[in-house]
């Protein structure tokens, strides 16, 4: 077998372990294994793009690799489960500037051999054009992605609404799509060098314009669409390259990211032009003291509280990004223990969104041995809980809000919610009264069956598991 038949052979089985990974991240049961093989395509396919392009020794491929690995394995060595779309959006920044680099390295690769000719010539029309989508494409998936981050960690909250946006964005716009055409045309290496210069900034600054205005509750669709953005820089460099694997694998993370950004826009009643407007969990988002302003809230303990769950025959948990938060998803499970030994039928819901992004839930949860079987998604319960006694929940807000069911007035109206003021009693736990990412009160804290336990979700599931202890049944 020759070397180029051995590339192409290790370029399929890259592309069959995407596929299948990706097939096996849409079930909780199998998405650590999905996970461990799309790794395993991935760092496959990154040694064989190296070694066929022949443009680096071994010592480099090596001491790049292990580089790589090294900040890899210390960025998720360091996250937490709530800090998870915190590093799905850094992932995506390096994926983006990572095309960016390659493209930008190419441009001066070519620009810099002797000769009259400009990129454009030497490359040709397609190549050269893919070369300044994946600079376009990839320095603004980074700036975004850096600014996607920043929101999630609360550096950047009160970064909003830009005036003239989108005069901003078209003059920015034409001003890369004519530093992009520039850099490709001329022969002089100083000038077409600064031109790509400009490329660059400007793509970086329609990055950071994009994502400027976007919401904390509509940041989980921004990041997914950022994903499927740097999938489609790395085919662009692939068209660029000539590199067939770069071309499936970005099309093939493109296209994924694309339908998980559809999916969200759907769970959320949102479109993505709604989303892009930004606005939905800025700092502004809530109109006045009027619109967070509670009259009738019914509180107690976990005492109390643990009196009502000693009677119920079933009990639903919906856990929220205040669980991940409080660190509560063991106490959560020892909560559904204790009550499921006492023969109570214990289920968690999961909205799609839930903790941020989707399947952030399902990973919380596992990271504390809840069995599968417990987890069901919105869909399949939302028709239990006028049959349920109790609903516990954990640290939600918005994504249980009956505001969702207006048609339109709030910024939440149409959202597909958890039914959870269908229940018989409803417990929620929770820190204050303060808004979801909407900005808007929750109209179910206000229902006469519905009672509030403040406190830090962790301690309060602790003192429950406690009370429920001191009464066995």
């Amino acid at each position: 077998m020759t070397v180029e038949a051995a590339a192409q052979l290790a370029y399929l089985v890259s592309v069959a372990l995407f596929v299948v990974g990706l097939k096996r991240l849409a079930s909780v049961r199998t998405a650590r294994q999905g996970n461990l093989l799309l790794a395993s395509g991935m760092g496959l396919a990154v040694i064989v793009t190296l070694v066929e392009q022949g443009r680096l020794s071994y010592q480099w491929i090596i001491l790049g690799v292990a580089i790589g690995t090294g900040l890899g394995v210390l960025t998720v060595v360091r996250a937490t489960a709530t800090s998870m779309p915190q590093v799905v959006a850094r992932f995506n920044g390096y994926g983006g500037a990572a095309s960016a680099l390659v493209a930008l390295a190419l441009f001066a690769q070519e620009l810099v051999v002797p000769g009259a000719d400009s990129v454009l010539v030497r490359l040709g029309a397609t190549s050269a054009s893919t070369l300044a989508v994946s600079i376009i494409i990839g320095m603004a998936t980074f700036s975004g992605s850096v600014i996607a981050e920043a929101k999630l960690w609360g550096s950047l909250r009160r970064l909003g609404r830009v005036p003239g946006r989108f005069v901003l964005l078209l003059l920015t716009g034409l001003l890369a799509i004519g530093a992009a055409g520039a850099a490709l045309v001329l022969d002089d290496v100083v000038h077409a060098s600064v031109a790509a210069g400009v490329l660059a900034l400007m793509t970086l600054a329609i990055g950071i314009l994009i994502v400027a205005p976007v919401g904390g509750a509509d940041m989980p669709v921004m990041i997914s669409l950022l994903n499927s953005l740097s999938g489609l820089a790395a085919a662009a460099t692939g068209f660029a390259l000539g590199n067939v694997l770069l071309i499936m694998a970005g099309t093939i993370v493109g296209a994924a990211g694309l339908m998980l950004t559809l999916i969200m826009c759907r769970a959320m009643n949102r479109t993505l032009g709604n989303v892009l407007a930004g606005g939905l969990g800025s700092e502004d988002a809530a109109d006045g003291d009027e619109a967070t302003t509670y009259e009738n809230i019914v509180a107690s303990d976990p005492e109390e509280a643990a009196m009502v769950l000693e009677v119920a025959r079933s009990v639903i948990i919906v856990p929220g990004y205040g669980l991940a938060a409080a660190r509560g998803q063991h106490a959560a499970a020892e909560l559904a223990d204790a009550l499921a030994a006492r023969g109570v039928d214990v289920r968690f819901a999961i909205h799609p969104i839930a903790g941020r992004m989707p399947g952030h839930m399902n990973v919380v949860l596992a990271e504390a041995d809840v069995p599968y079987e417990r987890l069901v998604e919105m869909d399949q319960i939302n028709r239990d809980f006028a049959q349920t006694d109790v609903v516990i929940v954990v640290g939600a807000n918005d994504v249980i809000n009956p505001a969702a069911r207006q048609a339109s007035g709030t910024p939440i109206a149409g959202m597909p919610i958890l039914e959870v003021d269908q229940a018989q009693r409803i417990l929620v736990i929770k820190r204050s009264l303060s808004p979801g990412y909407s900005g808007i009160k929750n109209e179910l804290f206000e229902e006469d069956h519905c009672t509030m336990l403040f406190g830090d979700a962790k301690q309060v599931l602790d003192e429950l598991v406690g009370e429920l202890a001191a009464n066995p049944a």
